[in-house]
């Protein structure tokens, strides 16, 4: 392995952690990332964090910003946590894997997969297959909070973050 690789770490979670400035996942995933990169040698040249964005769509602003990187042959690796965090569609998930990380010569890991493009292994085999997982996951998740959702409509609970005449209520309780 002569090969010198620029590294870009890709980091993205679904939703925000309460009113932290940064997710406590999006610091776990940094730290095996960081951890990998440094076990290996590798040369980490930027991370790219998408933090509060569903992984079933690719217009998230820092994943298009790696992928700016990867034509500017700033990068040529990018190494996510797992398969899921760089998409959960399975179509343009495939698509990024299969055809234009090759295509730009981007070796790809993941690392709690065991994915790694740069050899040829079963664990790349079974890619696809996690692909279709992490999308029936989303899928399903979206279908269950929707059901849980139209329940509360039915039933007349509130579905806001919070019910305003609570806020008010406490807001004028701290001024007595």
């Amino acid at each position: 392995m002569n090969k010198t690789f620029k590294v870009g770490i890709y980091i993205r979670l679904s939703r925000e952690d309460g009113d932290k400035l940064e997710s406590e996942s999006v610091s776990n995933q940094r730290n095996i990332l960081q951890r990998y990169i440094k076990e290996n040698e590798y040369i980490l040249i930027d991370e790219y964090v998408d933090d509060g964005i569903s992984g079933t769509t690719f217009e998230r602003p820092e994943f298009k910003r790696m992928i700016s990187d990867i034509e500017e042959k700033r990068i040529n690796m990018v190494i996510t946590k797992d398969l899921s965090r760089l998409g959960r569609d399975y179509i343009k998930t495939g698509y990024y894997i299969e055809n234009y990380f090759p295509e730009n010569d981007i070796r790809y890991v993941s690392i709690l997969d065991g994915i790694d493009t740069y050899f040829d292994t079963t664990n790349n085999d079974v890619t696809p297959f996690k692909a279709i997982i992490n999308d029936m996951y989303a899928k399903d998740i979206s279908k269950k909070i929707k059901g849980v959702l139209k329940e509360k409509e039915l039933k007349g609970e509130y579905l806001g973050s919070y019910a305003p005449y609570g806020y008010q209520k406490s807001q004028t309780q701290k001024t007595n």
